[in-house]
């Protein structure tokens, strides 16, 4: 009999429960009790659904991000969220967006002292703690805390992508003071929460070696070092569960699918090795890439499993060396269902190579998806306006499951058994082949009319640039914003009641040109240089242009989480692109036309350029990614031209995914950087020398691709530097960064709001690395997400940052006039 498993779920709920319970409590709407209660309502949900796999994981679920919850696990926090009196929730939420909820969990104590701690963990009711609701993190703590101003806010911890997805962690920070020390209560509480619900439980953990790869030493220093440390708490981990019952316990090392340094790979035998005295079998899983030459040392670590992504190993003729390999004793699990797209799998095909293979492992094959089904949605089943045609190719999480289950009776029961469900994945996967949707010849002649002349400007950067000055008549240290302003309640409902008939045109356009309109009118009093439309109109930076591109399909319920609370719906590209969709061309001219008309300043036009277009899609699978990205580069490229028409002199082309499609080893990075950097430069580089083109990334690291960005030839980049400190900015000084530069100076993924000085010193810090003629003001990233009354002080200290560094910058004589 084949063991089947699963290595983790989506965790904000098919409706998005998760999201919403998170943040009415940081709002002070829901106590700390109402939040673990949804929590644990959206386990059990969870856990029910998988309840006819053999082992089902616990610990994958996290209120914000499972890497912080280690993190707390191992007791490694940063230096500056240690020692506070209050509730380890709200210091949880420091370390993850700055701040926590007004009032905390201790509140929440005080009103509900009956509340049973062993199903609330995460809440301590002895201390009183972070009682002010004032957003401002200047702002006074209840001074019962013993902290004063600091417990109103903190740096939030770091955050980047997990590996070459769009889901973001926050990162481990490590120093010469690092300690760590276990604290298991959240896992095992969640573990007797499974328990009482007959869940036959897996905890799953990320591995040691994985853990210290992919934090961060603050002061420079050897992370390997700190491995010695480390294990000891590792083995306790271990141990506790054992004495808890548990037989399996699931290890994630995804850095064993990348190219491993020689000491990291003697990482993995010291850890593996020091942990196989441990009474629990181990089951060690890699995901998102094939091991390669990692292949002999996974291979040979001292557990009892390994977890492979089978498809990214080339399916059944690229697992035979890992086979041979394996100890007899060992159990191999296959990662046979893609755990990170949304199409049907193709099951009559996977049995064919899985059937051979199954005689020769007979009960020492587990299956499972490639990976956690985190990256994908919940349930298809919720999906009732959904294209029908394309809905039938498409699988999501509780979908992926039940082929997973087909598979298995298939190779227990032989495929007579579920005939009628091989019949209907076959005739579903031939629908899609024979679709004519899918195939457009006017966009397949396009593409083969592209020329290299296309992906060039008319001239260099220190030429046009000169040109834009003189067009432009922007101050030094020029002040703009990342695009989107705040997505009210107001903007929502409008776009709501629109969709659904409740709302005519005429009044849609009204409320948005009124939005659009306050985004202007408090642009200009704060007294920004370059301005944004605000994006009023706009539901998210990737589904807005899918809608009206043909080639795209849409669901409703269709979220992932990207970080915390914040959840984006991937809109699903099945076919070839083109910007005509319903008779319609232009996709922004209006509303950038509309805020234009508004202000005698510059207005940037605002889109979303093909490799973020890719990379935040559901992308098909039958062709090239590089193929699906030249159709959007074209696509993206006739907008360009007709914002530069409409008179946009200044268009910003955002790219913020294009490092987290590199692979995941270095070694094939390259062929993706040429055709994603030719792919913007064939969307941006048919303007005129007097139009300035922006970018933007975000939450990334970039020193390993600067002469890719730099090639993009972009004549302004605006990048997230605010939660690491301008640490970036040193990898753009030592390559010399050509262009233009906007270090972001307020972290806008925190509700803290920074203050003019610690803006104006990031500016200066910025200003030893990048020449100060070549810099920009600006926020890291777009403002949807925040309040208003967050944005409008935190702007307010931006300009008044840049005035004083304007100021700065003068002669005593200019200073005098």
């Amino acid at each position: 009999m084949v063991t089947l498993h699963n290595l983790g779920f989506p965790r904000i709920g098919a409706q998005r429960e998760l999201k919403f319970a998170l943040e009415r409590y940081w709002q002070g709407k829901d106590s700390a009790t109402q939040l673990q209660t949804t929590a644990a309502g959206l386990r059990q949900q969870n856990w029910a659904l998988q309840a006819a796999l053999d082992w089902v994981p616990v610990g994958d679920f996290s209120l914000y991000d499972q890497v912080l919850d280690l993190s707390f696990a191992l007791g490694n926090l940063p230096e500056r969220a240690r020692g506070f009196h209050g509730e380890k929730l709200d210091n949880y939420f420091r370390v993850a967006r700055g701040r926590s909820a007004p009032g905390g969990a201790a509140a929440d104590a005080r009103a509900n002292t009956n509340t049973n701690t062993n199903t609330n963990t995460n809440t301590n009711t002895n201390t009183n703690t972070d009682t002010n609701a004032n957003a401002n993190a200047n702002a006074n703590a209840n001074a019962t805390d013993g902290h004063g101003a600091c417990c109103s806010g903190i740096a939030a911890g770091e955050m980047t992508k997990w590996l070459d997805t769009n889901y973001h962690y926050i990162v481990p920070e490590f120093g010469a003071d690092t300690r760590f020390a276990l604290d298991a209560s959240v896992l095992l509480a969640q573990l007797q929460e499974a328990k009482a619900q007959g869940v036959k439980a897996k905890p799953v953990l990320i591995g040691p070696v994985t853990y210290l790869a992919i934090g961060k030493a603050k002061d420079g220093g050897d992370k390997l070092a700190l491995l010695e440390a480390l294990l000891p708490v590792y083995a306790e981990l271990l141990d506790t569960l054992a004495a808890q019952g548990v037989e399996w316990v699931q290890i994630d090392e995804p850095i064993l699918a990348t190219e491993l340094a020689a000491d990291w790979q003697h990482a993995f035998n010291v850890a593996y090795h020091q942990l196989k005295s441990c009474k629990i079998k181990i089951l060690l899983a890699t995901y998102f890439g094939a091991l390669e030459e990692n292949t002999y040392l996974a291979a040979h670590l001292p557990v009892a499993g390994l977890h492979v992504d089978a498809l990214a190993a080339g399916a059944g003729t690229g697992l035979a060396g890992l086979i041979n390999l394996l100890p007899e004793h060992k159990v191999l699990s296959l990662g046979v269902i893609n755990g990170r797209n949304i199409w049907k799998t193709d099951l009559n095909a996977t049995l064919d190579w899985l059937e051979p293979l199954a005689a020769r492992l007979k009960d020492r094959l587990w299956l499972a998806p490639t990976c956690s089904l985190l990256h994908v949605p919940v349930d298809l089943a919720q999906e009732q306006q959904l294209d029908a045609e394309v809905k039938n190719w498409l699988a999501f999480a509780v979908q992926k499951l039940a082929e997973l289950q087909v598979l298995g009776a298939a190779l227990s029961q032989g495929r007579a058994a579920v005939h009628a469900q091989l019949a209907a994945n076959a005739a579903a996967l031939a629908s899609r082949r024979a679709s004519p949707r899918v195939h457009q010849l006017a966009v397949q002649a396009a593409q083969a009319d592209v020329t290299a002349d296309m992906e060039k400007r008319r001239s260099p950067h220190a030429q046009r640039s000169a040109v834009q000055a003189a067009h432009l008549q922007l101050p030094a240290y020029p002040t703009t914003t990342i695009g989107s302003f705040p997505q009210t309640p107001e903007i929502r409902q409008a776009r709501s009641q629109f969709k659904k008939g409740e709302l005519s045109a005429p009044a849609y356009l009204g409320a948005m040109r009124a939005e659009i309109a306050r985004s202007v009118r408090e642009q200009e009093a704060l007294g920004l240089d370059v301005l944004v439309h605000g994006e009023a109109e706009r539901n998210d930076m990737v589904e807005y242009f899918g809608e009206q591109l043909d080639g795209y399909a849409f669901s409703q319920y269709g979220w992932v989480q990207s970080y915390g609370s914040r959840c984006v719906k991937p809109p699903i590209l099945f076919g070839d692109i083109s910007r005509r969709h319903q008779g319609k061309q232009a996709m922004t001219v209006d509303w950038a036309v509309y805020a234009q008309s508004l202000t005698s300043k510059p207005m940037k036009g605002m889109l979303t350029g093909p490799v973020t277009m890719l990379n935040w899609s559901f992308v098909r699978d039958d062709q090239p990614r590089s193929r699906s990205c030249q159709q959007l580069a074209l696509a993206i490229r006739q907008e360009v031209l007709d914002l530069e028409a409409a008179g946009l002199s200044v268009i910003q082309i955002d790219e913020a995914a294009l490092r987290e499609g590199l692979p995941l080893r270095r070694s094939q990075w390259q062929t993706y950087l040429d055709w994603a950097v030719a792919s913007f430069r064939l969307c941006a580089n048919g303007v005129q020398d007097g139009t300035q083109i922006h970018t933007h990334m975000c939450y990334s690291e970039f020193n390993d691709i600067l002469p890719a960005i730099a090639a993009m030839d972009a004549d302004v980049i605006t990048i997230e530097t605010s939660r690491s400190d301008m640490e970036l900015l040193g990898a753009f000084s030592r390559f010399a960064y050509p262009n233009d530069m906007g270090p972001g100076v307020y972290d806008i993924h925190s509700p803290n709001i920074p203050s003019t000085a610690h803006m104006v010193a990031l500016m200066q810090e910025a200003a030893q690395h990048i020449a100060p003629q070549r810099l920009w003001v600006n926020p890291d990233c777009g403002l949807k997400t925040r309040q208003w009354e967050e944005v409008l002080p935190a702007l307010r200290n931006m300009v008044a940052a840049a005035q004083q560094l304007r100021q700065a910058e003068l002669s005593p004589i200019e200073q005098a006039s």
